[in-house]
C-alpha cells in the first residue's frame, strides 16, 4: 500500500507539472497577476526575475503563495504540491521579448483638439459604430458599476464620475488596479475573481471613450448592429 501511495504521489505531481497554468487559471491568481505586465500585483516574469539568484527560490515562493502578505491573498486551499508547481511555472517565466512599437488611433474632440488614444474606438475611423471591447465595456458598465457610478458614467451618489477621473489623469494601470483590489474603505468592492483583466480593460475603455464625449450616452452602435 505504501508503494502505491507514494507511486500515485510522483504521478500526480507530473500531472500538475504539466498543468500549472491550468491551475493559476482556476485560481483567482490572474486576476491580480499577468506573464509580462503588471495587473494589480508584478508581472510573473518580474518574480521570477526576482528570485532568479536564490536557490531556494521554489520553496519561498511557494510558501509566499501559502501565506500571502504584503497585499497578496493567502492560499491555503491549494496543496503543498500544487503551490510548488506553480511556484515552479512562475520562475520558469523568463523576461517577454522588447515591446514593439504601439499603434495609436488619432481622435478629434468637440473643441477641435486632437488626442491619441492606444486602442481603437471605433470599428471605422469616425464611427459611429464602437469595437466589440467598448462595447463589451459598455455591456458590462451597464450591468454592474452604474449602481455606483451613475448610468453612462456620469456620477452616482455613492461612487464619482468616473470620466473626471481619467480626465484627472487617471490611466489603465490605475484604473484596473483600483477595479480589482477595490476601495473598502470607500465601499467599493474589490472585482478580482469576478471580473477578469479583460472585462476591466474594456470598463476602461468605455468609460475613456465617455470622459472624452466620443461615445454616446445610452446603448452605442456597434459591429454587431
Amino acid at each position: 500500500m505504501r508503494v502505491v501511495v507514494i507511486f500515485a504521489s510522483a504521478l500526480t505531481i507530473a500531472v500538475l507539472g504539466q498543468d500549472a497554468p491550468k491551475l493559476i487559471q482556476a485560481s483567482d491568481c490572474s486576476s491580480c497577476h499577468a506573464v509580462d505586465h503588471q495587473v494589480v500585483g508584478p508581472a510573473y516574469n518580474e518574480i521570477a526575475k526576482r528570485y532568479a539568484a536564490q536557490t531556494d527560490a521554489p520553496d519561498k515562493l511557494a510558501a509566499k503563495i501559502r501565506d500571502g502578505g504584503g497585499g497578496m491573498t493567502s492560499h491555503p486551499d491549494l496543496s503543498d504540491a500544487q503551490r510548488t508547481e506553480i511556484a515552479k511555472w512562475i520562475l520558469s517565466q523568463t523576461a517577454a521579448a522588447a515591446s514593439q512599437a504601439v499603434q495609436t488611433y488619432a481622435y478629434t474632440l468637440k473643441d477641435g483638439t486632437a488626442v491619441q488614444l492606444d486602442f481603437p474606438l471605433f470599428v471605422d475611423a469616425k464611427g459611429p459604430k464602437v469595437t466589440k471591447d467598448v462595447f463589451h465595456g459598455y455591456q458590462l458598465y451597464n450591468s454592474y458599476c452604474y449602481r455606483c457610478h451613475g448610468t453612462d458614467a456620469t456620477g452616482g451618489q455613492l461612487g464619482p464620475d468616473l470620466r473626471r477621473s481619467l480626465a484627472a489623469g487617471m490611466k489603465q494601470q490605475g484604473f484596473l488596479s483600483v477595479a480589482m483590489t477595490g476601495r473598502k474603505e470607500q465601499g467599493m468592492p474589490a472585482w478580482a475573481g469576478f471580473l477578469s483583466e479583460q472585462d476591466v480593460v474594456h470598463v476602461y475603455k468605455y468609460v475613456k471613450g465617455r470622459s472624452l464625449e466620443l461615445v454616446p450616452s445610452g446603448r452605442p452602435a456597434s459591429e454587431q448592429d
